[in-house]
């Protein structure tokens, strides 16, 4: 398999070091460029054609956010993944209908950075799960006081789905789920299942996106 090519776009160096350290020593990820901002990027992207952009939301000339409609339009087979040190879920929704596949927190452990960036390297998007806890919480507690759009197809989320949409989104297993409400895993399962298809989403990053874009969360 070759190695999947990484641009860094930051403008401080040790944010830059630091992802440079996480990444280094992957045997199937390799750093291949860094910039500190839009200029030096697409300057680099003259020579350098990497598969993934590493970058940060909030640039000193032209935002992230920005960068990332111009990567989209002009060089499609680019991916990007925004890097931020403050989750806001309406910035997470600006970004990924500027065409951003990934959302990460700076403070994100290797482990899930690694996931990561090859889930978005398969074309498949990813948010980090401490941006999905924080929106779901919110997303939660909106249901919860009735201040969420009626769904277009008349159906409404009841008092247990609620629940399990609280409890995945603080992590918990389907197992732990399970004991805590008394149920069968496999019920929690089919909570989880009818929750989406409620919504007419296919997955938990979905109802997220959906969540944001409904401005069903507080910014």
């Amino acid at each position: 398999m070759n190695k999947i090519k990484i641009v860094l776009v930051d403008d401080h160096n040790i944010v830059r070091n630091g992802l440079k350290i996480l990444l280094m020593y992957l045997p199937d990820i390799e750093v291949v460029g860094e910039a500190n901002n839009d200029t030096e990027l697409f300057q680099l992207l003259e020579n350098i054609k990497p598969d993934i952009l590493l970058m940060d939301i909030t640039l000193p000339e032209m935002s992230g956010i920005s960068i990332t409609r111009k990567i989209t339009h002009d060089y499609p087979e680019i991916k990007v993944i925004m890097l931020t040190a403050n989750i806001n879920n309406e910035t997470v929704y600006e970004a990924m209908k500027a065409g951003a596949l990934g959302y990460l927190p700076k403070d994100i452990l290797q482990e899930e950075l690694v996931i990561a960036i090859k889930t978005v390297y398969e074309g498949n998007e990813y948010i980090a799960k401490s941006i999905i806890n924080s929106v779901m919480k919110t997303y939660m507690v909106r249901t919860m006081l009735g201040k969420t759009e009626k769904l277009k197809n008349g159906q409404v989320l009841t008092n247990r789905e609620i629940q399990i949409i609280k409890l995945l989104a603080e992590g918990f297993r389907y197992k732990d789920i399970a004991d805590q409400l008394n149920i069968s895993i496999r019920t929690v399962e089919s909570h989880k299942n009818n929750i989406l298809e409620k919504l007419e989403l296919k997955s938990i990053v979905d109802l997220v996106r959906y969540a944001i874009k409904n401005k069903i969360t507080s910014i």
